[in-house]
């Protein structure tokens, strides 16, 4: 999409325009503080119109849903134009009703700018003011305060958005350049003005499905990186366990059929070229465990899955999801359900499980690492056993969070719990099945992270420069940052180091230099 540029204090910064479409991408740069937000000018226009169609019918006194009218089980209930703006003011402080740790600013910066993108479609009936506040202060570093749960996911986040809005008119809490404040403080330390909500703008503000998808975009982007660390962690324990490559051979791939198997299998193959580690059939054994041996088909299962999780991410980003809706150039107002996180909870609970099942398989092959039966080498990977303890406690590590997993990994897409009277009598949850992904997704890195020392050490027991192209350059990046094991030290630390190492895209940077782009 159009990026433009603006000078900050001697920098560069992206701009993303709001109100044009926006993709994973953007959602990242401005989540992490890399991107700043401003209203497209046809964006602009087209909130104004819609805003003029609000006005219109507070004019004629027709009865709209959240504008004339209570909400949820009161939507049957009138209010007067005198207290059309209470309303809304009522509508936030009631629905401020969170609990739990406060997301993170990544998360709360990410459904800022969604929410913002949502209203600047111009069918949310907002004043312009609301959006450019909204984005000045995502630009500014005014975080609200926002607790993680108590959202059902439809009608839409209400509770966590209602937190979010609560700022903008001076209440609520917000996080500034590290101190956690009154709203109004906040604003005023970052030199901005709380607003008085008017008609429609409080309903607009928290009906929506900007928490969820902002958690479950920022949890797929995490997601996508690991897909190829996963290859890559993988590729290195094959070779230290002297795998048999013929199993990632194109042909077999081509008979499955499955797109993303056949990736897994050609980054198997890059990575290993020219590899003196691996063996043939029948060399030290006729096949390998399935950790090894269905590599591509298991990660390609969860490439096609997190493929299909991008393009539901992909739509919602974009997506209008409050209600009522405004259509100015037809001068009507509808009441539906875009609102539901339905399509969102699926596919969360979708990528959870695929992520998870990433893993799984990780944690598998560092067993066979580093049980002596299995590989070979000597036990936990350690010269010395039994005074050392060497790498033992690092499979207890990995299967502790891919227990732990498997109980997130529970769909929470398929329960229901109905609210509002009755009136809201299925809800999707998805705010529980985005943040549980998220979880998931970082679990992974710290198993896959796991392996990465673990593949590394065993190689320590063969000559690492019989190591293929892409696992030679995996290996280095490792070796970077993280010793070979001679004696038992903090294996906290490596661990650390080695998820720092993934996270800061120093690992993929390093292979795919040496390589080329992995698929």
């Amino acid at each position: 999409m159009e990026n433009e540029s603006e000078h900050q204090e001697g920098t560069t910064v992206d701009v993303i325009p709001v109100g044009r479409p926006i993709g994973l991408a953007e959602v990242v740069a401005v989540a992490g503080g890399r991107a700043q937000a401003r209203l497209a000018p046809e964006a602009r226009a087209r909130v104004e119109a819609a805003r003029a169609l609000v006005q219109r019918l507070l004019a004629r006194r027709q009865p709209v849903y959240g504008v004339t009218t209570g909400f949820g089980k009161f939507s049957d209930v009138p209010i007067s134009p005198e207290e059309v703006a209470r309303l809304q003011h009522n509508l936030l402080v009631s629905h401020a009703a969170g609990v739990g740790e406060p997301l993170d600013d990544a998360a709360v910066r990410a459904a800022m700018l969604l929410r913002a993108q949502a209203l600047a479609q111009g069918h949310s009936g907002v004043r312009p003011a609301v959006v450019d506040l909204l984005l000045e202060m995502l630009n500014r570093g005014v975080h609200p305060v926002v607790p993680s749960q108590g959202s059902l996911g439809a009608s839409g986040d209400l509770a966590p958005l209602a937190h979010l809005a609560l700022v903008l008119v001076g209440e609520g809490e917000a996080r500034y350049r590290g101190e956690r404040l009154p709203g109004r403080e906040a604003l005023a330390r970052a030199g901005l003005r709380p607003l008085t909500l008017e008609a429609k703008e409080g309903l607009a503000l928290i009906n929506g499905t900007q928490i969820m998808t902002g958690i479950g975009a920022l949890a797929l982007a995490g997601a996508l990186d690991l897909l190829k660390v996963a290859d890559v962690a993988a590729a290195l324990t094959a070779e230290a366990l002297g795998a048999i490559p013929t199993a990632w051979d194109p042909r077999i791939q081509e008979l499955r059929g499955h797109p993303g198997q056949a990736a897994a299998a050609a980054n198997l193959r890059r990575l290993t070229q020219g590899s003196a580690l691996l063996t043939a059939p029948g060399e030290v054994r006729v096949q390998d465990a399935y950790t090894l041996r269905c590599i591509p088909q298991v990660h390609g299962a969860s490439r096609t899955a997190i493929d299909h999780v991008a393009q539901v991410v992909g739509w919602e980003l974009n997506a209008v999801t409050d209600n009522p809706l405004l259509f100015p150039d037809e001068g009507e107002v509808l009441s539906g359900g875009n609102f539901h996180g339905q399509p969102v909870a699926l596919a969360m609970d979708y990528l959870g499980i695929a992520v998870a099942e990433l893993a799984s398989m990780s944690e598998r092959r560092v067993e066979r690492l580093l049980n002596p039966t299995l590989s070979g080498l000597p036990a936990f990977l350690t010269r010395a056993g039994g005074l050392n303890s060497g790498l033992m406690i690092l499979q207890y590590t990995a299967a502790a969070l891919v227990s732990e997993n498997k109980v997130l990994a529970h769909p929470a897409s398929v329960d229901s719990i109905p609210s509002s009277a009755n009136q809201e009598d299925h809800v999707s949850m998805g705010t529980i099945a985005a943040r549980k992904a998220r979880r998931i997704v970082e679990h992974a890195r710290h198993v896959l992270a796991i392996e990465l020392v673990c593949a590394a050490q065993a190689v320590e027991f063969h000559d690492p420069r019989g190591l293929g192209a892409g696992t030679r350059a995996a290996y280095r990046a490792v070796r970077e940052r993280i010793p070979p094991l001679a004696e038992d030290r903090l294996q906290h630390a490596d661990i650390a180091r080695a998820v720092e190492l993934i996270e800061s895209g120093a690992l993929l940077s390093a292979v795919e230099g040496a390589v080329g782009p992995l698929e």
